[in-house]
């Protein structure tokens, strides 16, 4: 089964952020997960990029209208027109939540995680909010999700 991994963060990333997401999408990929995460630059971008670059498959879930407008390493887009309350989409997508950096958006989409019950996970900003799991490395962050729904998995 293909399981869904919503991957949330800013739409501009440092350098560390950027490198965490591509690791984070690469190993993603590898271990067989579809990414989900709002298609535009920064921490997306370097997701999707790291996804699309060991062969997996990556959602866009768009702010705006125009399917052209996410970055060119999706697979699919879907372009909401919904702006920001296209977030709580984002954030109910995946079995687990991955969150790298971000600001205002991001706390939105975690929120948004946590109230219905997914595990979040997170790397940079927002670590200390209760329910939110501190991730290091990428590797931790994968190994998460895969704790996360291997349980899953048990309880359906």
């Amino acid at each position: 089964m293909n399981h869904l991994v919503s991957v949330i963060g800013g739409n501009s990333a440092s350098s560390e952020e950027g490198a965490f997401a591509f690791r984070l999408g690469l190993l993603l990929a590898e271990a067989g997960f579809t990414v989900v995460c709002g298609g535009g630059a920064g921490v997306m971008e370097a997701v999707s990029r790291g996804c699309d670059s060991a062969g997996g498959t990556v959602i866009g879930i768009l702010p705006g209208e125009d399917a052209g407008s996410g970055n060119r390493f999706l697979s699919f887009t879907i372009p909401t027109g919904m702006g920001a309350s296209r977030n709580r989409i984002i954030a109910l997508s995946g079995q687990v939540v991955c969150a790298v950096g971000g600001s205002y958006g991001t706390l939105s989409e975690i929120a948004f995680s946590l109230q219905a019950g997914k595990p979040v996970c997170c790397f940079g900003s927002w670590k200390d909010l209760p329910g939110v799991v501190q991730v290091n490395t990428p590797e931790e962050a994968v190994e998460f999700v895969l704790r996360n729904t291997e349980r899953n998995n048990a309880n359906h």
